[in-house]
């Protein structure tokens, strides 16, 4: 029997609410700590999240496992990607270790929609280069794709 099938009597096995309880304490812990280190209080984080004091209190004791909606409010409240809590929560699977995207993950002066539309054109053209790559083809350089751009601008 796996971890994810019940026991006869109807009850989850307990390997499985453990992991459950595990995975609440950690986004809980984390949650907490990224709200003191950005000295704003539960109060202040439950406002700017719209989520009530209780609640966010019962999360990050681990009480509660928040929703990919609630988490992505946390994230805005505390100026921090939503994706980062996500893969915290176990919703995402954490992404290969990427300094470009955790630039624009860690940049504050962006908003979490700017940084998705950002980090979907960046994958598409990491995609992009290794069909090339695979197809034997060469990446246009950056000095070809600005000469194409230069040379279309002048033409319009």
């Amino acid at each position: 029997m796996t971890s994810d099938q019940n026991h006869q009597d109807g009850q989850p096995d307990p390997g499985t609410v453990e992991a459950m309880a595990n995975a609440a304490q950690d986004i809980g812990e984390f949650i907490r700590s990224q709200r003191l280190s950005a000295k704003v209080s539960l109060r202040q984080l439950a406002e700017r999240a719209g989520v009530s004091n209780p609640y966010l209190s019962q999360i990050e004791r681990g009480l509660r496992k928040p929703s990919a909606d609630v988490l992505s409010q946390i994230a805005k409240g505390l100026r921090v990607s939503a994706e980062v809590l996500y893969v915290r929560a176990g919703i995402l699977e954490a992404r290969p270790a990427s300094p470009v995207r955790d630039a624009l993950l860690a940049d504050s002066s962006i908003s979490e929609r700017q940084k998705q539309m950002l980090l979907e054109i960046y994958d598409s053209f990491r995609r992009e280069n290794a069909q090339d790559d695979a197809d034997g083809s060469p990446a246009a350089s950056v000095a070809e794709v600005l000469a194409a751009d230069s040379a279309e601008t002048v033409r319009d």
